[in-house]
């Protein structure tokens, strides 16, 4: 239930479904088995499987938690052009001709469609937390890209959705790279962990830091050489730590023991179900406090602006 990384956007607009026609609309768009021709699928899935009986939605103080349902056929790219060349060989020694390129795109589409429905479906469930209240949405999952096709899903199930990655007047990797260098700009609450990741403008490069001490001479001499941090191991005492992003994506989040132990604490009477609508609303509460407190440090959200009507599919 705890979620382990976060992409957060701004919802522009309210939507007007109240809860059963949401739940009504995640049950019209749920996950269903792959068919032997599908290489991926995403539909909804209830967060709680099948302690909550089948729901698809959970809301508690203005807190709403959904779940997608990623599935995806494992089928090795090798494997497909090892099929391939083979055919190839066969077909040029057998009619003594070179094939075509068109030939081969062809033979590459036919084997990866017989050979779909016999690879292995890679299950991966992804948590969607939806702050009514702040208008703010924030998706457990590693991949900006992934956050974006469950927002997808979300825009189709609902008809309509306006949303933007949410951003800040000061930029994460400026404000990272101040703190990282002034220890006197770091905020009272703010705390650095032993993770780093710096870039140089205009450069792939990188030189990542793992369990080093950030305040050493070294790490300064490597940011008067002109690096940036694009990734920084941060906490906020008494809420979380995570590595914080150059998107404003936050990663490897682990919420601190002070918050485990009110959930460890929480009444639940031995009902899983309640014990994890506990957790959650504790969870999103965190989050909530968190998020706002890092905005301020990052100078406050730029100013919302609607999108355009021609922009909806835009996230």
């Amino acid at each position: 239930m705890w979620f382990k990384n976060l992409h957060l956007y701004r919802l522009h607009g309210v939507l007007p479904h109240n809860l059963g026609e949401l739940d009504a609309l995640l049950v019209q768009h749920s996950a269903k088995p792959l068919g032997n021709a599908d290489a991926r699928r995403l539909g909804w899935t209830p967060p709680a499987g099948r302690l909550g009986g089948g729901q698809m939605l959970h809301q508690i103080q203005g807190h709403r938690l959904i779940s997608a349902l990623r599935q995806e056929r494992l089928l090795p790219a090798s494997v497909v052009k090892e099929e391939v060349d083979e055919q190839v060989a066969e077909i040029e020694a057998t009619e003594g001709r070179k094939v075509t390129r068109k030939e081969k795109a062809a033979l590459k589409e036919q084997v990866t469609e017989a050979l779909l429905p016999r690879a292995f479906v890679r299950s991966q469930k992804i948590d969607l937390w939806w702050d009514t209240e702040r208008q703010l949405i924030g998706v457990n999952t590693s991949s900006r890209a992934r956050a974006e096709d469950v927002l997808d899903l979300l825009r189709e199930t609902l008809g309509s959705l306006k949303v933007t990655p949410l951003s800040t007047q000061t930029l994460p990797i400026r404000a990272m790279t101040t703190w990282l260098g002034d220890m006197a700009s770091r905020p009272a609450d703010l705390q650095l962990g032993d993770n780093v990741e710096l870039k140089a403008k205009g450069d792939d490069d990188v030189v990542c830091g793992r369990q080093v001490d950030l305040d050493s001479d070294e790490m300064q001499q490597l940011l008067e050489s002109g690096l940036q941090a694009s990734k920084l191991a941060l906490s906020i005492e008494g809420q979380l730590s995570f590595i914080l992003h150059d998107d404003l994506a936050l990663k490897s989040i682990r919420f601190d023991d002070s918050v485990i132990e009110v959930a460890d604490f929480a009444e639940d009477d031995d009902d899983a179900l309640a014990r994890m609508e506990s957790d959650f609303v504790i969870m999103s509460g965190c989050l909530r406090a968190s998020v706002e407190r890092l905005v301020e440090w990052l100078g406050g959200e730029t100013q919302r602006v609607e999108a355009p009507a021609n922009s909806e599919g835009q996230s």
